[in-house]
Order: structure tokens, then C-alpha cells, then sequence
């Protein structure tokens, strides 16, 4: 299997995962969705949980793979804020929990940039552009 193709499935498996554990521990997700959203945390919650589902399943297949690579950087930013206010609210917390929290911000760019590299990846030696 082409190294493309595992970077991109490794991708749709994290993507995947994160996406089931906001169905099975959506509390853990809601805290993190800014006050400034309209309706309720959860709702944020289930739909970045099926968001994320559905950028592993494009992920996944070669046809899709570029545009959800693309989508799935996107999607890395714009749940940036979330991030950030998940690290301010836990500001207090035990060293352990902040760490934890403060450490994901930086995680972010890796994920963007692991994305993009999909996405010119996507494609490549297949006769697809």
C-alpha cells in the first residue's frame, strides 16, 4: 500500500474515532463549544461528531479522498476555538488536565498540515487530479 494512501487511512482513523467518542461521551465534548454558538452544546456536539465520520468515510475512498483532506484542514481550523476555550476553562484545573489541555493547541497545526499533505497526495500516480 502506498504511503499515501496509509497517511490518509491513519487520518480517516483518527478522524473516525474522535467522531464515535462524541457519541459515547458527548459530555466530555460539550464543555468545549463557545457560549457564542446558537443552540444547545450537544447539538454542536453530535454535529462535529458526524462531521468527523463523515470526513474519515471520504477519507477512506480514493475518489473523495482529495476534497475531504481538504474539508477535514478546514475542519481542523475551525475547531480551533474550541480548543482554546477548552485550555482557558481549564486553566485551574490539576497540572495534568492543563497540560493535557494547553498541549492540544499546538496539535492543531500537525493535523492541518497532516491534511493538506493528503490532499496533494490524493491523487498522485492514479490518473486522477
Amino acid at each position: 500500500m502506498p504511503r499515501s494512501d496509509r497517511s490518509a487511512l491513519a487520518l480517516a482513523g483518527l478522524l473516525a474515532g474522535a467522531g464515535v467518542l462524541h457519541f459515547a461521551r458527548p459530555r466530555l465534548f460539550d464543555a468545549t463549544v463557545p457560549q457564542s454558538l446558537p443552540g444547545s452544546p450537544r447539538a454542536w456536539t453530535y454535529a462535529s461528531g458526524v462531521a468527523e465520520l463523515a470526513l474519515a468515510a471520504g477519507l477512506a475512498a480514493p475518489r473523495t479522498r482529495r476534497a475531504s483532506a481538504r474539508a477535514a484542514a478546514a475542519f481542523f481550523v475551525g475547531v480551533f476555538p474550541a480548543n482554546v476555550k477548552m485550555a482557558y476553562d481549564w486553566r485551574d484545573k490539576p497540572a495534568p488536565l492543563k497540560r493535557a489541555a494547553y498541549g492540544r493547541l499546538p496539535l492543531q497545526v500537525p493535523l492541518v498540515l497532516w491534511a493538506r499533505g493528503v490532499a496533494r497526495g490524493a491523487g498522485q500516480g492514479r490518473g486522477d487530479a
